[in-house]
């Protein structure tokens, strides 16, 4: 053989060999593939772990008073493992799946027994090593549900998978729901204090180790995670829930009575800044009102008359004016506008009165004659008070304020200014307008609103939060104290007598009504209207500002007559439980020498009444009736025996007592006035016949 032949024969030979090989090769790949890919396949699962984030619980929110505002509580989703360790015995887990399927079919009533054992009889067969037992099952209902047969096996044997979530709650439902906000995946920032402090609350998240089984899917390998989460911190808001549940009640029964399109109400503490309630309602469906969006911080309108607290300030500072100064009201002709006041009336008044009464006329026509050639000067009175800025607030959504000076596009110079003095041509949040308000009561300290004042982390406070001072005089003491004036005139002698002044303590606030636009259609199609009413009290040692904005109400739409009851209302009640605000009036304390007045009439119902109150009444008489005598031992008792054919003494009983007796002596009786029996017109002991008329007076 020559050379030639045998090298093709060792090539011949060695591609042989190689394509056999590769046949094997392709042969086993089809095998593991096709005859053996299933086994393999559950091998790699099992030996497949990993490491997956526990969500770490999140810390609580709290009121000022210590409530429970907001809180995570744990409920699990069930699984099964239907090849677990403890139930792997294919003849103990037929014996007692019956039984399980009738104990969960009890518990969670969602299933009868048959179809829950059809359930878990299915998944057995197909292996199911995940099985969705339940969703959203309590701590206690599941340590009920660890007792069933089969999950009783063991902890880690039993089948049974609790995977734990967190589920958030407010304790108290709505109240102050959109300033507690919400924080979820769908959202990105969060809302109210849970978006605002997330990275306080939200804890650290922990690791558990989780090992996967057929089908992708993922099962923890222990109960409890490898690395456990560290729990967030607690908040501690400045909300009160009893003025929160004031407040909110109080906007609601307006809304609904005045059929408005929304509303807000916030109370603030004065000295400190301190939110104590913020509520905001808008309307779902008629007669149906729910917290949807903030516009206490987020409802940039015109604020109209409120406003005017501002134009007063600046011109009493400047001493351009002063109380007592003569101005004219009712109209007010500017270039291309008239300006008249809401009820107008062409008089002469003191800027006192022009206060008081709301004239728009009187302060667009004072702050455009005296501000008119310098405009600047007018509006770095608003920038000095940071009008144009944002409070900053501890919660987003703050809008931003729009407040002009002479330098913007838009500024007219005709119209502007005067626009401008009673509360037009700007944006400005009810919170804005309370803080404005909140410094005056504060003394001329005008400091931001606070919504949260402490952070705590297992009892201990980590952080402590302070009210930031915007200005620290607002004006002079001088100009301070016949602001102050007014506004107490206001409802003293003004716009808010009517529905706000209360006769037991003072308060001092300002009406306002304002014209919004609608949307892009400007103010004169289809008129919208904001009530308003801003103000604090006790006006004599301001303890609560308060401010309340109702917008599109239906009917009356002045300020004082829509917002004003809301104001009156949550300002008696929060006066009425807080003692430190009346700790001056004297305490009288009533003795047994003054009796409280009583009627004449039956003994015996008078005399559980008596000793029902602790009073000590003498019972000179035995007589079912009786006449009443004051004196300074107690109460006595006169008797007051019938005699038939005598006229009765019914002085001091009330009508149906004085005409019992009267009919029985076969009386006529007239009757005049209401009360009890005052006169009568035949003397008692008189003789009577049947039919005979008389007249008796009641007072």
């Amino acid at each position: 053989m020559n050379i030639r032949a045998v090298i093709l024969l060792r090539v011949y030979l060695a591609f042989g060999l190689i394509v056999l090989f590769a046949a094997a090769v392709f042969l086993r790949l089809g095998q593991v593939q096709y005859v053996q890919g299933k086994k393999w396949k559950a091998m790699a699962d099992s030996l497949s772990t990993q490491y997956r984030t526990v969500d770490a619980v999140r810390g609580n929110i709290y009121s000022n008073d210590g409530s429970l505002l907001a809180t995570s509580v744990p409920e699990y989703e069930l699984h099964m493992d239907t090849k677990a360790g403890g139930i792997a015995d294919k003849d103990l887990f037929y014996e007692k799946v019956d039984s399980l399927g009738m104990k969960l079919a009890e518990f969670f009533k969602d299933k009868t027994a048959k179809e829950y054992s059809r359930y878990l009889r299915k998944a057995r067969q197909t292996n199911k090593r995940y099985l969705l037992i339940q969703r959203r099952v309590g701590y206690s209902d599941l340590k009920t549900v660890r007792t069933f047969p089969l999950f009783n096996v063991g902890k880690y044997t039993g089948g049974l998978i609790a995977v734990e979530q967190n589920k958030r709650i407010l304790p108290f439902k709505r109240l102050a729901a959109r300033t507690i906000g919400y924080k979820n995946e769908n959202v990105k920032n969060g809302v109210g204090l849970e978006g605002a402090y997330n990275q306080y609350i939200n804890g650290e998240s922990g690791k558990r180790l989780m090992q996967r089984i057929a089908g992708g899917v993922y099962i923890p390998v222990n109960d409890e995670a490898e690395i456990a989460p560290k729990d967030g911190a607690d908040i501690i808001s400045t909300i009160d829930v009893n003025m929160q549940d004031l407040a909110q009640s109080a906007l609601e029964k307006q809304l609904i009575k005045s059929q408005a399109d929304h509303g807000t109400v916030i109370v603030m503490e004065v000295a400190t800044g301190e939110i104590r309630a913020i509520s905001n309602f808008s309307k779902v469906s008629e007669g149906v009102y729910a917290e949807q969006f903030n516009y206490a911080i987020a409802g940039n309108q015109d604020p109209g008359s409120t406003f005017k607290l501002a134009s007063y300030m600046s011109l009493l500072d400047d001493k351009l004016v002063d109380t007592n100064t003569l101005i004219g009201t009712g109209y007010y002709q500017i270039p291309g506008h008239m300006i008249k006041d809401s009820h107008p009336k062409v008089e002469i008044v003191t800027v006192k009165k022009a206060f008081e009464e709301s004239s728009n006329a009187a302060v667009a026509k004072m702050i455009n004659t005296k501000y008119g050639d310098n405009p600047k000067k007018f509006t770095d009175h608003l920038y000095k008070w940071e009008l144009n800025k944002k409070l900053g607030l501890q919660i987003p959504g703050e809008a931003r304020p729009v407040v002009k000076n002479p330098s913007f596009k838009s500024w007219n110079k005709n119209m502007t200014l005067p626009q401008m003095a009673y509360g037009y041509e700007m944006q400005l949040t009810p919170l804005k307008i309370l803080t404005l308000y909140n410094g005056v009561a504060n003394n001329g300290k005008m400091i931001a609103p606070l919504f949260v004042k402490e952070i705590r982390r297992l009892g201990n406070p980590i952080e402590q939060f302070h009210a930031r001072v915007i200005d620290e005089k607002m004006c002079s003491d001088e100009t301070l104290g016949k602001m102050k004036k007014l506004l107490e005139g206001v409802v003293l002698e003004g716009s808010g007598r009517s529905v706000v002044y209360n006769p037991l303590y003072k308060i001092a606030g300002k009406t306002g009504t304002a014209q919004v636009a609608d949307g892009n259609r400007g103010y004169k199609v289809n008129k919208q209207y904001q009530a308003s009413f801003v103000g604090y009290f006790p006006a004599d040692k301001p303890k609560y500002s308060m401010i309340v904005v109702i917008n599109d109400p239906k009917g009356a739409y002045y300020g004082a007559l829509v917002s004003g009851p809301v104001f009156r209302e949550v300002a008696d009640r929060i006066y009425a439980s807080d003692m430190s605000m009346y700790d001056d009036v004297p305490v009288r304390l009533v003795g047994n020498t003054i009796n409280p007045p009583t009627k004449a009439g039956q003994s015996k119902a008078t005399q559980e009444v008596y000793h029902a109150f602790g009073f000590k009444p003498l019972f000179a008489s035995k007589s079912e009736y009786y006449n009443i005598v004051d004196t300074s031992a107690g109460t006595v008792f006169q008797e007051n025996n019938e005699r038939k054919g005598f006229m009765p003494n019914v002085e001091g009983m009330g009508l149906k007592d004085a005409l019992y007796l009267l009919g029985n002596a076969g009386l006529k009786t007239k009757v005049a006035g209401f009360g009890k029996v005052v006169s009568q017109s035949i003397a008692a002991g008189t003789k009577v016949r049947n039919g005979l008329g008389v007249q008796i007076l009641l007072e």
